[in-house]
């Protein structure tokens, strides 16, 4: 089950291993946001691990990854439209951030891979870093603790129900 691996990887690597996952998610790290983050909350909710270092892993890491995101588009604006501009995640993001512009950052947190595209579009789009940074964070803050607190509460009914299933 994934809660042994991320275990596993806990023992071996610490509280690190939690802002790594979402540090490097952008970078093709194999396990979904949304399985980590729950799997740490259940962790924590059942006193194996300490529940406000893990979160403040969490969403340092999140932070982390969309701020190089959007650092990246900034820096690398025109030569990274060119090489996506036929992408169709790219294409989804700079629509919907023409479209619903601050809103946008606010929704597609909870969408996996926008999550991290759309800080791209952002920088690219060149909007100031404070403006970017009063939105997004604020978003991963409210998106961290959703997801926290439903794998808090509901994480452990939701793996015996799924425990079931398993062949």
């Amino acid at each position: 089950m994934i809660s042994n691996t991320i275990l596993e990887l806990f023992n071996q690597y610490g509280y690190l291993i939690f802002y790594f996952a979402f540090s490097l998610g952008p970078f093709g790290i194999p396990i979904p946001n949304e399985i980590t983050i729950i799997s740490g909350a259940i962790l924590s909710h059942t006193g194996v691990i300490n529940c406000w270092i893990t979160y403040l892993c969490i969403l340092s890491g999140l932070l982390t990854a969309i701020t190089i995101a959007y650092f990246a588009g900034s820096f690398f604006g025109p030569k990274l439209k060119c090489r996506f501009q036929h992408n169709k995640q790219f294409i989804k993001a700079e629509r919907l951030l023409d479209q619903y512009g601050n809103w946008a950052m606010c929704v597609c947190l909870f969408i996996p891979i926008l999550r991290y595209v759309l800080p791209l579009v952002i920088g690219i789009s060149s909007v100031q870093f404070r403006k970017f940074a009063l939105v997004s964070y604020s978003s991963a803050l409210l998106w961290t603790i959703t997801y926290f607190i439903a794998g808090t509460y509901l994480g452990y009914p939701l793996l015996s129900a799924l425990h079931l299933f398993q062949f």
